[in-house]
């Protein structure tokens, strides 16, 4: 069996992040064919076109990592409507520089999650416009919108809701299919 190699990149940095929880639940119900990897975007130095000429070492690695992948998956929560600066900031350096984007048709997804009842909807769209501008052929359907995070886990950071395993793990089959269609080989 061909295996896919998926880039996950959490948007938030907080040790006990959900997002960070539920992107371990994503890979644990992955279907065998992809290959999960949380590429952290924590120590990116923030982006400025001036380092470009001699672009700090976690900028080279962090465009490696994701060069190397055939898909990514985003898990981001909602700052202000918007996603976080670590994944906008993640999204510019990997973008550059002019003419190497290293997200170039690499097929994507985005799970949004939050502790509240709008799910991280503002940060799901917006990333998605980011995504179009880098090339990111983006899956459509099935949404990805979790909210009540707080109540999904217990101490040790397993899913404990099991229809919200569900539902990943049918969110998973459907980005097997999207990777499979939207793969450049």
């Amino acid at each position: 069996m061909e295996k896919h190699k998926i880039a996950v990149i959490v948007g938030s940095l907080r040790k006990e992040s959900f997002n960070l929880k539920t992107a371990k639940a994503l890979i644990a119900v992955a279907p065998e064919s992809l290959s999960l990897e949380i590429v952290s975007i924590a120590n990116l130095p923030m982006f400025n076109e001036d380092l470009e000429a001699t672009p700090p070492n976690e900028w080279v690695v962090f465009r490696e990592q994701i060069i190397a992948a055939d898909g990514v998956l985003f898990v981001t929560p909602e700052y202000n409507r918007s996603v976080p600066a670590v994944l906008k900031n993640a999204i510019d350096v990997g973008s550059r520089p002019y003419g190497q984007n290293s997200w170039n048709e690499k097929p994507g997804a985005i799970v949004s999650v939050s502790i509240g009842n709008i799910c991280g909807f503002g940060a799901n769209h917006h990333l998605r416009q980011s995504l179009v501008f880098v090339n990111v052929p983006t899956m459509a359907q099935p949404e990805a919108y979790i909210g009540g995070a707080a109540a999904l886990f217990d101490d040790n950071g397993e899913l404990i809701n099991e229809s919200r395993r569900e539902s990943l793990k049918n969110f998973m089959l459907a980005y097997e299919k999207w990777i499979k269609a939207n793969i450049k080989k």
